[in-house]
């Protein structure tokens, strides 16, 4: 009996924004998916969380292939 072929899927790249908040909790958000986001204790199950919460996002919408190049963050005081 011949095994059903696995679809090949494309292997898709995001950016994640990891900030922490004043209870500690890390919080992962994805710019090019708005409303993508989600908190977890550790960075571990932060990671896990926001792979789940992207796989969701995609599910409900396609995202723009022409979408800017991420350049990086960079940090300010004023």
């Amino acid at each position: 009996m011949a095994r059903p072929k696995k679809k090949n899927k494309r292997l898709r790249h995001f950016n994640v924004v990891i900030e922490r908040d004043s209870a500690g909790f890390y919080v992962g958000s994805v710019p090019e998916l708005s409303g993508c986001h989600t908190q977890a204790r550790s960075l571990d199950t932060l990671m896990q969380r926001i792979r789940e919460a992207i796989e969701l996002c995609l599910e409900v919408r396609e995202v723009s292939s022409d979408r800017g190049e991420f350049v990086g963050v960079q940090r300010i005081s004023v």
